[in-house]
């Protein structure tokens, strides 16, 4: 009865971080550019009693052994890198790659951070910058006098000023990916940083070499899946059941055996 306790014990655990995993999702079922994340499970240790295809006799071996599995742990969190729907909002400064690729955000610490998030303001000083202040990356910078703002899809900006027809580039919108997108670190505030899972960024103009294209006027919905996400909770829920049962069953046999020795 004891080592069930245990099982069930890591089995209760489990459960309870994928809840989390699926709270956070449904949190998250607004927030521009949000990438879902999926909890990934691997068995314990197990305590080989009777080793498979270990002789019995001179001429026969045992055909699957005794193994006894120790419970489960979690082995990590999956970011799940789909493409959200595209909302349209008519705004010049929104952005949405359509397709791979991350835009560049110069952090404060000097740090580059990577983010889907296209949506972009500009601040007392004229430079594009996200909601939390930090600038696109490379620097953009609009003029007082611009009357209508042009992102191409492959990632050309340009402003037309008032009294001027012709229009004036400000710059080159670049975007980047990863070999692995799934090894990046959020870090929150729609930014993800680059580590050694990731691999170097790959730089690329939007539209060239696979990148995905740049929508003006558009954001990217989070990848989130609302009824996904709900039965994921309805399993977790008895899952967690299931696993409390196995130690309100292990109890009752130990109480069983106290009572009656």
């Amino acid at each position: 009865m004891m080592p069930a306790l245990w099982v069930s014990k890591t089995g209760l655990e489990a459960q309870d971080l994928a809840l989390t995993t699926v709270s956070n999702n449904l949190a998250n079922v607004s927030t521009t550019g949000f990438k879902k994340d999926r909890p990934v499970f691997e068995d314990l240790l197990y305590q080989i009693q009777r080793q498979p295809g270990a002789n019995t006799s001179a001429d026969s071996r045992l055909p699957s052994g005794l193994q006894l599995g120790t419970g489960v742990r979690t082995a990590g969190t999956q970011k799940v890198f789909t493409t959200g729907s595209l909302e349209l909002t008519d705004q010049p400064l929104d952005m949405a790659i359509n397709g791979r690729g991350f835009f560049q955000i110069l952090n404060p610490d000097g740090t580059i951070g990577y983010t889907r998030d296209g949506t972009f303001h500009i601040n007392n000083e004229g430079i594009v910058v996200n909601v939390n202040g930090y600038p696109l990356e490379p620097q953009i910078t609009v003029p007082d006098q611009t009357n209508q703002l042009t992102i191409s899809k492959d990632g050309i900006v340009q402003a037309t000023l008032f009294g001027d027809p012709n229009p004036q580039q400000l710059g080159q919108i670049e975007v980047v990916d990863f070999i692995n997108p799934a090894g990046l670190q959020a870090r929150g505030g729609n930014i993800f940083l680059e580590t050694a899972a990731s691999g170097a960024p790959q730089a690329g103009v939007p539209n060239e070499d696979g990148f995905g294209t740049i929508e003006q006027g558009a954001l990217e919905n989070s990848n989130v899946e609302v009824v996904e996400e709900l039965v994921k909770m309805i399993t977790v829920q008895r899952s967690y059941e299931m696993n409390s049962k196995v130690v309100s069953a292990a109890d009752q046999m130990l109480q069983f055996l106290t009572q009656n020795t």
